[in-house]
């Protein structure tokens, strides 16, 4: 029986960011706004869950879930950079009350008693029991950064507003975000745990696979300009 686990990290890994880029696109393509609404809460959630499993990753050992988070920041940039300022703050919002719902939900279904022969609970008690503090740095981190990625989008858009330059304002917005997210997330979900050398690390090792998928979802937002420009959507709330 072929075993998953034949198959390079680093090739699922280039085969996830271009489907996730790639449905990004195609929801876009297909709603339009609407279409990033629907994809930032299952993005946050995807990577919530997918950050519970540690791979070895170029060398490096690290956490899944960079992926699906990072596609947050290109849907806000693709917000900012079509829709402006306010569509993607409220876009942050939505992902911010996607967290707060899954944790909560998820962790009331855990107090529910299983029934003799179910074999699930166990499985989900580790999924989903969620240190509190662990939850606050994720819920911290995703809030600051994301506000900071829009209000940083839109100061460079204001300095370099030629299409053109949409690489630069797209790069300088999200890899500071980046690095504010995983400053803040390591800050208060490992502070104390580890020492300061193990912190560095973890910081550095995460935020160079974040900024590698920052500098790769630069095409996508070039891309997403002109779907945004020349075609219309096939398919607009109301009219179905």
């Amino acid at each position: 029986m072929f075993s998953s686990f034949l198959v390079p990290n680093e090739l699922v890994w280039i085969v996830m960011l271009v489907l996730n880029f790639g449905l990004i696109l195609l929801a876009y393509r297909l709603m339009g706004e609407l279409g990033l609404y629907v994809w930032i809460p299952i993005a946050v959630i995807l990577a919530n869950i997918q950050v519970l499993k540690t791979i070895e990753l170029f060398g490096f050992t690290a956490t899944l879930g960079n992926i699906a988070y990072a596609t947050t920041f290109l849907a806000t940039d693709i917000l900012s950079e079509n829709h402006g300022k306010q569509a993607a703050r409220r876009a942050v919002w939505i992902g911010f009350l996607a967290i707060i719902a899954m944790t909560v939900f998820m962790n009331l279904a855990l107090i529910y008693k299983p029934a003799p022969d179910d074999f699930a609970q166990e499985s989900l008690q580790t999924i989903f029991s969620m240190i509190p503090r662990i939850a606050l740095a994720s819920l911290a981190a995703y809030l600051v950064s994301q506000i900071h990625d829009i209000w940083a989008y839109q100061f460079w858009r204001k300095r370099f507003p030629s299409d053109r330059a949409i690489w630069i304002r797209n790069n300088a917005s999200t890899m500071v975000s980046q690095a504010l997210d995983t400053l803040i997330f390591v800050a208060i979900a490992f502070w104390g745990q580890f020492e300061l050398p193990v912190l560095l690390e973890i910081f550095l090792t995460t935020y160079l696979i974040k900024w590698l998928v920052a500098a790769l979802d630069t095409p996508f937002l070039y891309w997403a300009k002109q779907i945004n420009r020349k075609y219309p959507k096939l398919f607009v709330p109301g009219q179905v």
